[in-house]
């Protein structure tokens, strides 16, 4: 593989390991809101109408944001029914086609992201709820996370053409350059 594809690669690997690594604290923060929800109505009879909107946000910031991470770990879900029992150069080539697929749908997710969160920006769309927030600073979080896993998922495919050609990018790396522990199979 060309130099320019192992420095791509490379360098989506470190972004989506560093904002992955970020973005697992926000599960605390959810449940800090939703634990300060619990005691408000619990022991002050209170109930505020953001805390579901904003856990809800905060879920949704999670998992577009940690989905790049998901890929690079491979810790996304696989229908396993043969490909258990395929070679590995079988796997690496099935998996060049299916991450071929992957970028389609996410280039027309992105598509249709950008569309939406140009429309929030432009109308100053805000839910349709009793608190009513701005929905566009969670479409640009939706946009930022599906170029990451974009890019993660391009950085996928290269992996797989080069596991395909017999090739695997981690020993084309000549000694010293790859990242310790960034895993580039």
């Amino acid at each position: 593989m060309p130099k320019a594809v192992k420095l791509f690669v490379r360098y989506v690997d470190v972004v989506n390991r560093v904002v992955g690594r970020w973005v697992m604290w926000l599960v605390l923060v959810m449940m800090g809101v939703l634990l300060y929800a619990s005691i408000a109505r619990g022991f002050f009879g209170t109930s505020y109408i953001w805390i579901i909107e904003t856990s809800q946000m905060l879920l949704a910031a999670y998992y577009l944001l940690g989905g790049g991470y998901s890929l690079q770990l491979g810790a996304h879900v696989r229908m396993d029914l043969l490909y258990s029992r395929w070679s590995p150069l079988t796997q690496a080539r099935v998996d060049t086609v299916t991450s071929l697929l992957v970028i389609f749908y996410l280039v027309m997710l992105l598509v249709g992201g950008i569309s939406s969160t140009v429309y929030a920006i432009e109308y100053n769309q805000k839910n349709y709820s009793s608190w009513a927030p701005v929905l566009w600073p969670i479409k640009v979080v939706m946009c930022i996370g599906i170029v990451l896993m974009l890019l993660q998922m391009i950085a996928v495919f290269f992996k797989d053409l080069a596991a395909a050609r017999g090739q695997p990018l981690a020993e084309d790396l000549p000694q010293g350059e790859a990242l310790e522990g960034e895993g580039l199979e």
